[in-house]
């Protein structure tokens, strides 16, 4: 990110370099370095939310790879006790079988494990692929799409949708909502659920009686703006409020105050559906080599 941090103070270096400049193309200079900053944070604010999805990606492997050592422990003192019991008097025969039996299931569920770990990361790729193909490089700088154990979570900032401390639906999201639309028309059988969240600040409107009513309010502007602009179905559509009770960011500081302030459209799959793209998902054999 220093690279990045560098592109500012490199653009003023060379004006300074250049000499003095006539009073338009200062004016021009200015503009671009206000572009190169605002890029930069962009890029920056990029970064953080792949670094904090990495770490999510991370914890989950970990607590598998726990629960796969766990299992290897338990076959290693089930092997050592059966060599005990061989050591043994005939008496043990019984016992010796109850112990392969044992470990043969313990290798069994092992086997499990690593195919479910491989099955959801397989899935999560095929989902990600499967929704953004219809959005473009660009398109995709516009919205933010995760999946999640095969559920779809698209966020957009409130300044992207709102008019400042309304619930209106403004103007300039019309682009954005659209490309929201065909990718909720792409899964015409799925779920919607449009879920709004507030910072921790109290909402000054003598119309809306606090954090829990704008948000609300604000998810059932994008569910009407959905169905009759782009005419998703309705019966598809839930809206639904969270006030400030669902920070991904501390309130503290404005940068954590505008990441909180967000509409979520999540796309859930009904269990036929998840299971049928569970077996949609490659196999762990076909899969690339890295």
């Amino acid at each position: 990110m220093k690279f990045y941090k560098s592109i500012p103070l490199a653009f003023f270096a060379l004006v300074l370099i250049s000499g003095c400049v006539s009073n338009k193309k200062y004016a021009e200079l200015e503009t671009t370095y206000a572009k190169l900053r605002e890029r930069n944070q962009e890029l920056s604010n990029k970064y953080q939310d792949s670094q904090r999805e990495l770490t999510g990606s991370n914890s989950r492997v970990k607590s598998l790879e726990e629960q796969i050592a766990s299992e290897k422990a338990n076959i290693s003192a089930l092997q050592d006790a059966l060599n005990k019991c061989l050591s043994s008097s005939s008496q043990g025969n019984v016992n010796i079988s109850k112990l392969v039996d044992e470990i043969n299931s313990s290798n069994k569920y092992i086997k499990q494990l690593i195919n479910a770990k491989n099955k959801s990361d397989s899935l999560n790729m095929v989902l990600t692929n499967n929704l953004t193909r219809s959005l473009s490089r660009e398109e995709l700088g516009d919205v933010d799409v995760q999946v999640l154990k095969g559920v779809v979570y698209i966020s957009l900032a409130d300044n992207m949708l709102y008019k400042s401390g309304s619930y209106e639906v403004s103007d300039k999201a019309g682009e954005t909502l659209s490309k929201i639309a065909k990718i909720i028309k792409d899964y015409d059988t799925y779920d919607v659920l449009i879920e709004g969240n507030t910072d921790n600040v109290p909402i000054a409107q003598t119309n809306i009686r606090n954090n829990w009513d704008l948000s609300a309010l604000r998810a059932s502007s994008v569910v009407q703006v959905l169905q009759t602009k782009y005419a998703v179905d309705p019966k598809r559509l839930t809206a639904a409020g969270r006030g400030e009770f669902n920070p991904i960011a501390d309130n503290n500081t404005p940068a954590g105050k505008s990441k909180n302030r967000r509409t979520q459209i999540i796309i859930t799959p009904k269990l036929d559906q998840f299971m049928e793209l569970i077996g949609k998902a490659p196999e762990t054999s076909s899969a690339p080599k890295q």
